[in-house]
C-alpha cells in the first residue's frame, strides 16, 4: 500500500511540476510580447508624420546628408565623443548637425537637454537626436550616424544624400526612429 501512495504522491508532484512549467513558459511568452511591442514602437518611431511636421519649429533647412563612424577605418572624426558627451553609438538614431546651424537646435552642447529633428529625403522620414555638431563639408548640412544613413541608403554605397531637409522639433519627448 505505502507504494501506490507514495506513486500517487510522485505523480502529484510531476502535475505540479508541469503546471508550474506551463505557467512560467505563459510568462516568458507574454513578457517577450511586451518587449517586441515596445522594439516595434520604437522602431517606428510611434507618431503620425503630420503630427511631427506639425510639431516642427524654425525653417526648414535643405542641404545634403552625409554619414561619420568615429570607429571606420580611415575616417577623420573628432573620436567616439559627442559634443553632447555621449559616446557615439552606430546602432542609435543620431546625428550631427553644422556647426554654424547649432544654434537652431538648442545649442547642442555637453550636459544639455537633447534636441530632436525630423530628417527626410528620397520619401523616407526619420526622427534623430542631434546630438553632436561639426564642421562639414561645403553643401552638407547634417551627418547623419550610420543606422540613419543605412535608414536613406541601405547598401551605403552613395556616401552623400542630396536634398536632405532637416526640420527641428519642439519638445523632447521624441522617440528617435523612422516615421510612418
Amino acid at each position: 500500500m505505502s507504494c501506490g501512495i507514495r506513486n500517487r504522491t510522485i505523480e502529484k508532484i510531476k502535475g505540479d511540476i508541469m503546471v508550474f512549467r506551463s505557467s512560467a513558459a505563459i510568462c516568458g511568452a507574454v513578457v517577450a510580447l511586451a518587449v517586441s511591442v515596445t522594439v516595434a514602437r520604437s522602431e517606428t518611431g510611434g507618431a503620425h508624420s503630420s503630427a511631427i511636421v506639425n510639431a516642427a519649429s524654425g525653417d526648414a533647412i535643405v542641404g545634403a546628408a552625409s554619414m561619420y563612424n568615429p570607429f571606420k577605418p580611415g575616417k577623420e572624426e573628432g573620436g567616439p565623443s559627442t559634443a553632447s558627451g555621449e559616446r557615439y553609438d552606430p546602432s542609435l538614431w543620431t546625428a550631427a548637425i553644422k556647426t554654424s546651424l547649432r544654434q537652431k537646435f538648442g545649442g547642442v552642447q555637453f550636459g544639455a537637454r537633447p534636441k530632436y529633428a525630423l530628417v527626410e529625403a528620397a520619401g523616407k522620414k526619420v526622427i534623430v537626436k542631434i546630438n553632436d555638431v561639426g564642421p562639414l563639408r561645403p553643401g552638407r548640412i547634417i551627418d547623419l550616424n550610420e543606422r540613419t544613413m543605412r535608414h536613406f541608403d541601405p547598401s551605403l554605397e552613395l556616401g552623400v544624400i542630396p536634398d536632405v531637409t532637416v526640420r527641428p522639433l519642439s519638445g523632447d519627448d521624441w522617440i528617435p526612429g523612422p516615421v510612418g
